[in-house]
């Protein structure tokens, strides 16, 4: 029987830190506190915005764009040539190495594959295009017009309408972050959390439905 496998695509599918491996040379040994840093306050200004009843007032893009210039100026960067190139990079963020074995494996199996994220569509059109993985997904939801980012549960019952899941319970829900596995298990889905870094577990009472090191467990 067919399922429904849905992905997270930022750290799940994407490696949020190859903007700085591929466009950071400049950086020298501030690269990888700059990238963290980044990626946090990406990720904090969505939370922060939700709470506030203000996610619609920016996308992920402008995020993205906001959370960089917070990272080059605690670091005391200021150069225009830099700022740009990393935005390019992050544009075409690089897939990681299982994705598209992982993504064909389940294409074959003739199960349907969906993409579901804070990002914009056009950002991750244009990842998906760079990784050539278009073949491989089936569907692609965005936050988009929901006012909202993920884990607010109103984004999650979006994204299961939009798959046209008959239950929540149908949609196996892949992500590499654990807030994001906490929100798909309070909306219904069935979560699987790819824990690539060995972090240790957290949200009590909001499990997967199993922990996976890598994509290649998820089925």
């Amino acid at each position: 029987m067919a399922r429904i496998f849905m992905f997270d695509a930022y750290g799940t599918l994407f490696d949020v830190h190859s903007a700085v491996i591929r466009a950071g040379a400049p950086l020298g040994d501030k690269a990888q506190e700059l990238s963290a840093l980044w990626r946090q306050k990406q990720l904090e200004y969505s939370w922060v915005l939700t709470a506030m009843g203000r996610g619609g007032s920016a996308d992920f893009w402008t995020l993205t764009e906001r959370a960089l210039d917070f990272a080059m100026a605690r670091f005391g960067l200021g150069d225009p040539a830099l700022r740009n190139a990393l935005l390019d990079a992050y544009r075409v963020l690089d897939a990681f190495p299982d994705v598209a074995k992982v993504l064909g494996r389940l294409k074959s199996a003739r199960h349907r594959t969906v993409v579901f994220t804070n990002g914009t569509h056009a950002m991750v059109k244009n990842a998906i295009a760079a990784s050539r993985l278009g073949g491989y997904i089936d569907q692609v939801i965005s936050v988009e017009q929901t006012g909202h980012f993920k884990p607010a549960m109103p984004v999650y019952a979006v994204a299961s309408r939009l798959a046209l899941a008959d239950h929540p319970s149908d949609i196996t829900f892949v992500s590499s972050n654990r807030w994001d596995i906490a929100g798909a298990f309070a909306a219904g889905f069935t979560p699987i959390w790819v824990n690539r870094t060995g972090l240790p577990d957290e949200y009590p009472g909001l499990p997967p439905l199993k922990i996976v090191p890598d994509l290649h467990g998820v089925d």
